[in-house]
């Protein structure tokens, strides 16, 4: 998790975390190609901390407008460059990264905690 914040804080400003509906592609790596932008939120700088395998994120500022409707499938994180640098799953009352209800477009959205696991820390 240590080298996941580290790509993350490699850029010169504050990571993101992008929010998408659609088929979860492969891997971070992958073309977004059908998926569609949900939201964009902006990560603190330095994006958190790491203790025991756990990356804990601090503040993460809301988008004030959400992009699209829709039910959040995965969101990738970024560094402040743009670089993608890992994907996790999201949903409604499930995944890694969780939200309340589904995005609405023009409505603010917020993450009110993330935490990311390695393995079975």
């Amino acid at each position: 998790m240590t080298q996941v914040l580290n790509a993350i804080d490699a850029g010169a400003g504050a990571g993101t975390v992008k929010v998408y509906s659609g088929t979860v592609p492969a891997n971070v790596g992958t073309a977004i190609t059908d998926q569609t932008l949900l939201a964009t939120l902006t990560l603190s700088d330095p994006g958190g901390s790491v203790s025991n395998g756990v990356l804990t994120f601090s503040a993460i500022t809301e988008d004030s407008s959400g992009d699209a409707n829709g039910t959040p499938t995965f969101a990738r994180l970024a560094d402040s460059n743009g670089n993608n640098v890992a994907q996790v799953t999201a949903g409604v009352g499930s995944g890694e990264l969780n939200f309340g209800a589904a995005i609405v477009a023009g409505q603010p959205v917020q993450i009110s905690s993330f935490v990311i696991t390695e393995g079975n820390a």
